[in-house]
């Protein structure tokens, strides 16, 4: 019983922190336009002087530079709460086959994100932030990986999904009938125990 409540947590944190990762990093991209649209008294005079033309480009390079080492931060710990709840499936309860293969899962795409997409992520973002007019080609990567980090993240939350429900699951359908579970001790060659 409570080895799936802490499952439930682990995941739980796991998904929850994934859903806030995806805000924080919407809104840093969008920080940098309300900061130049909407700056604050001490900003608005030095935006005057140098011009808000002239200092677009650095706000998104500062918001983008940020955003990628969220990421790459955040790769690393999915991979921690990702092995720590696949290790707690294997060892801390006794569930079958299934919700360790759905964590497994979810641990490889992390790893795969972590490994493939986040590193290819950051150099083409270098690239593209410190060409003024970037290729073709190098939007099209951008955009190719971004989609890829994308179809992994809603990977990763389906899995994260399923895993939620097979834990709910199992947790009503084994308390459905208690009685069944328990043997009874007034049986007829257990009279002598009660005496």
């Amino acid at each position: 019983m409570r080895s799936r409540r802490i499952a439930c947590l682990l995941l739980g944190l796991w998904m929850g922190a994934g859903l806030w990762m995806l805000w924080v990093a919407q809104a840093n991209a969008s920080a940098a336009d309300r900061l130049l649209l909407a700056p604050n008294a001490n900003a608005a005079a030095y935006l005057k002087s140098v011009g808000r033309v002239q200092m677009a480009p650095l706000a998104h390079y500062l918001a983008a530079e940020q955003n990628r080492s969220l990421f790459e931060v955040w790769g690393i710990v999915q991979i921690v709460l990702g092995g720590l709840f696949f290790f707690f499936l294997l060892f801390g309860t006794r569930f079958g086959k299934f919700p360790l293969v759905v964590a497994l899962l979810m641990l490889l795409i992390v790893i795969g994100e972590r490994v493939a997409v986040i590193p290819g992520m950051e150099m083409v973002g270098h690239h593209i932030d410190s060409n003024p007019d970037p290729s073709q080609r190098a939007r099209t990567a951008r955009d190719v990986l971004n989609y890829g980090y994308s179809m992994a993240e809603w990977g990763k939350f389906a899995l994260g999904a399923v895993s939620a429900i097979y834990l709910i699951w199992q947790e009503k359908r084994r308390s459905v009938n208690p009685r069944n579970q328990v043997d009874m001790v007034d049986k007829a060659d257990y009279r002598h125990i009660d005496r």
